[in-house]
């Protein structure tokens, strides 16, 4: 059984039996990562950044699970001096780079953007395959774009995103934004996504506080897809999976 918590933002929390995943923590006005720790002290923490930006990255992270066994997977494009230098393990990555042999998980691989850094494949060692897209998305304003402008946004998100589902065609879990900001395409991005990767577990992110139009799933998920929707639109609310 595997619990995913959403913290705040892009910030999830992914608990298994063999650890605890912390992705773009930012805040998390519920307290539930505190509990979180609490309830599961022997279990190993790997915290996730997939870029600088200041709602995906918080240094608190670091003084955070002190007690715990503890990893950090982080973007090459993070400062090197806002990361403490002694008492913590680090990976640092970029596009392409693997980690591997991370307690409680087999393999991370940092993946394309179409923003800053990265985004992260993680497969655990009972083959499931997690996704956090960080800020790849197909990032465009058809209102306010040229033609142009919106065919080479989206160009450059197919190609990350077909290179991306050559080698993980499936998917477990998956978060992904879907930001209302950008308008008429708001989903866009994760329309194509799901178009080209089987999904298990669909959870939308990054909806600047309007999770409304992110959870209506009706307007893009694709038609036969078997992803199965969750909206998980208020900072501690969570979801036990199989």
């Amino acid at each position: 059984m595997k619990k995913v918590t959403y913290l705040d933002h892009s910030g999830f929390a992914i608990t298994t039996p063999a650890a605890i995943m912390v992705f773009d923590y930012y805040k998390d006005p519920d307290k539930k990562l505190k509990k979180i720790l609490h309830d599961n002290e022997d279990t190993p923490v790997v915290f996730f950044v997939t870029h600088h930006h200041p709602d995906h990255f918080n240094t608190s992270i670091f003084e955070l699970a002190q007690d715990h066994k503890r990893i950090y997977v982080l973007s090459n494009d993070i400062f090197s001096r806002l990361v403490p230098k002694e008492g913590i393990q680090v990976a640092w990555m970029s596009d392409g780079d693997i980690v591997e042999s991370v307690p409680g998980i087999d393999r991370i691989e940092a993946c394309g953007s179409t923003d800053a850094g990265v985004s992260y494949a993680i497969t655990l060692r009972d083959g499931t395959v997690i996704f956090h897209a960080g800020d790849l998305n197909d990032w465009h304003w058809k209102e306010e774009s040229t033609e142009r402008e919106v065919a080479k946004a989206e160009s450059r998100f197919v190609t990350i995103i077909d290179r991306i589902a050559a080698k993980y065609p499936k998917m477990d879990i998956v978060m992904f934004p879907v930001d209302a900001r950008m308008g008429a395409d708001f989903a866009r991005g994760a329309r194509l996504f799901l178009d080209k990767i089987d999904v298990r577990y669909f959870f939308p992110m990054h909806f600047w506080g309007e999770p409304q139009k992110a959870c209506d799933f009706s307007e893009y998920i694709p038609e036969g897809s078997k992803a199965e929707c969750h909206c998980l639109d208020k900072p501690g609310m969570s979801v036990d999976i199989g």
